[in-house]
């Protein structure tokens, strides 16, 4: 009787597993109609997309990046321009390193953190950090935030000195020095003397979190450079189509092409993230 319950409760835990795993296989899809090119809704912003260039800690473009620009959520995009507005006044202006994300990037990443050999970019990114600890610390993730759409990776532009403003370490450096409460307390502003992050590079970072939190983005415990829209359009969906220009006058669904107001169908290409770069 008890080998009869022990194969019951066997077979129960596999169905239930194969059910979960079908749940997050469903859970992507290639439907772009609500996402915008950034620089459509926020002119002011500057783009250096990091994925699609080979300054990164990969050390070659991403799978996925197929243009150099940025896409978000409607949603997302409009909060970003109030942040636009808002940092302009002060003399700055938005920097973006990356914004969505499609899940074949994040897939790339996960392949490249378990190729031992792949160490090019330490130096510049993880100098402190041996690379089989990334995936298991979530430096690299199965999932990511980005991937749903309303989650972006910025700085500052100083447009008086016309240069980024000194946030005390650069953009995807693996390490606490990237956390935002390294240095200080991002809650209440008060600085911890350190020998890494001076008190000036601390308060700079604040300008960039408090613009953003005003504006309904949450900021990220290990990254001073990610922000999360607080209330995302699509928090259980992981978009898979890849990174290029958005067409205002098409609609995508599926692999496949729908007018929207469109007289040209050939400017409506595929919507498909491929696996590898071409």
């Amino acid at each position: 009787m008890r080998t009869i319950k022990l194969f019951l409760l066997i077979g129960a835990a596999l169905i239930a597993c194969r059910a979960t795993a079908q749940c997050k296989a469903n859970t992507g899809t290639d439907d772009n109609s609500d996402f915008v090119t950034i620089t459509d809704v926020v002119p002011d912003v500057i783009l250096e997309i990091r994925y699609y260039g080979t300054y990164n800690f990969v050390g070659s473009r991403i799978n996925g990046y197929l243009e150099p620009t940025a896409l978000l959520t409607k949603r997302a995009a409009d909060s970003l321009l109030a942040v636009s507005n808002d940092v302009k006044a002060l003399g700055y202006r938005l920097k973006i390193y990356d914004a969505y994300r499609p899940q074949c990037a994040v897939d790339h990443f996960v392949r490249w953190s378990k190729d031992t050999d792949a160490t090019e970019m330490k130096p510049y990114f993880y100098p402190n950090l041996e690379k089989d600890v990334l995936f298991p610390q979530e430096y690299i993730c199965e999932r990511s935030g980005h991937t749903r759409g309303s989650t972006l990776d910025l700085t500052l532009f100083d447009m008086a000195s016309e240069k980024e403003l000194d946030m005390g370490g650069t953009f995807d450096w693996f390490g606490p020095e990237s956390h935002p409460d390294f240095g200080g307390n991002p809650e209440t502003g008060e600085y911890t003397p350190n020998d890494r992050i001076s008190e000036t590079q601390f308060k700079n970072r604040l300008i960039l979190r408090n613009a953003m939190m005003r504006h309904g983005f949450n900021p990220f415990s290990i990254e001073w450079w990610h922000f999360t829209l607080k209330d995302e359009p699509y928090p259980d969906t992981y978009f898979t189509f890849p990174v290029k220009q958005t067409n205002p006058a098409c609609h995508h669904a599926g692999n496949g092409c729908k007018h929207k107001q469109g007289k040209n169908k050939e400017n409506c290409k595929e919507n498909i993230c491929t696996s590898e770069i071409p």
